[in-house]
């Protein structure tokens, strides 16, 4: 996969979320035959800086896949979130952790190291640029999961104050990203043109099933996240994408053979069981009235044209 593909990619999954949420934002007035949105229950200002990082973020995750990074490795990679959104609630957000809960998640940073420097030697061996492609897609990876952990800030810290109005942040997140990729439209176009030109033996519209069917799960995805960063903290909200990436992982290794070894298996393992084991020591300290303090989430504000 190169780098314009995973453009096409990510300008595809914004714009198919943005069709699909647009009607339910439209306002059909009666006193005018053209549609306008409704009002906003959040300001602008606080969508746009959403906007930045989560475009930004997205199209560095979907480069790496053209740096030599096999999927198996950016599948654990991503699994640290966990651990910057602690940082991020820690620095930021002056919540405070056990140090149990903060023993779990060094345990998922290390096993993420692991993971890291597991890709097998014998890839790309012939090239000399492999090395240097492979640190670059990593520094990629690294880039978007601090990212990450700022959207997942922003999106806690926006329904803390506005209510839980995670569809209105789908749609203008997305809305919104839009015009970003004006200046991709070379990168586009030739990411369409790759999906097109598939060898003879396979059937020309197995690509664009294969996209559907990646818009629609990414649909699901982003609803399902934002819907849940709207209830709990970003921190929560990690564990369970952490979950989501194991069974991603499984999957990746049996359906298409992604480079499995017993470093990358031993890093997956120390990522999965420091996030099992951040969520036992979080549900204990809930039941005895202590752990990570969160704001009170506030009821909705009033509108914004």
């Amino acid at each position: 996969m190169d780098a314009q593909l995973g453009t096409t990619l990510t300008f595809s999954q914004m714009l198919f979320i943005t069709l699909h949420s647009l009607p339910s934002f439209l306002d059909w007035s009666k006193h005018t035959s053209l549609p306008r949105l409704k009002p906003r229950q959040v300001p602008f200002a606080r969508w746009a800086a959403q906007v930045l990082v989560l475009t930004t973020g997205s199209l560095l995750n979907n480069w790496a896949y053209a740096y030599n990074v096999p999927l198996t490795v950016q599948i654990v990679f991503r699994s640290a979130g966990l651990a910057v959104s602690m940082l991020f609630g820690y620095t930021f957000l002056k919540k405070r952790y056990s140090i149990a809960q903060i023993a779990a998640v060094i345990f998922v940073s290390v096993g993420v190291v692991v993971v890291t420097l597991s890709r097998p030697s014998s890839t790309h061996a012939s090239d000399p640029l492999s090395p240097w492609r492979y640190s670059l897609g990593v520094l990629m990876l690294t880039v978007s999961l601090l990212l990450t952990g700022v959207l997942g800030m922003l999106q806690e810290l926006t329904y803390s104050r506005y209510g839980p109005c995670w569809k209105e942040g789908v749609f203008y997140t997305h809305f919104l990203s839009l015009p970003i990729f004006v200046f991709l439209v070379p990168d586009i176009k030739a990411g369409f043109r790759s999906l097109s030109s598939q060898p003879p033996a396979t059937a020309a519209l197995v690509p664009y099933l294969v996209l559907a069917a990646n818009l629609i799960t990414q649909l699901i995805c982003v609803s399902g996240v934002n819907q849940l960063t709207s209830r709990v903290s970003s921190v929560s909200t990690n564990l369970v994408l952490t979950t989501r990436k194991a069974i991603s992982l499984c999957f990746s290794v049996w359906w298409f053979g992604n480079g499995w070894n017993t470093q990358l298996g031993l890093g997956a393992g120390m990522v999965f069981l420091g996030s099992l084991l951040y969520t036992l020591v979080s549900a204990g300290s809930a039941g005895s009235g202590s752990g990570p303090k969160t704001s009170a989430r506030k009821g909705p504000k009033r509108k914004h044209e």
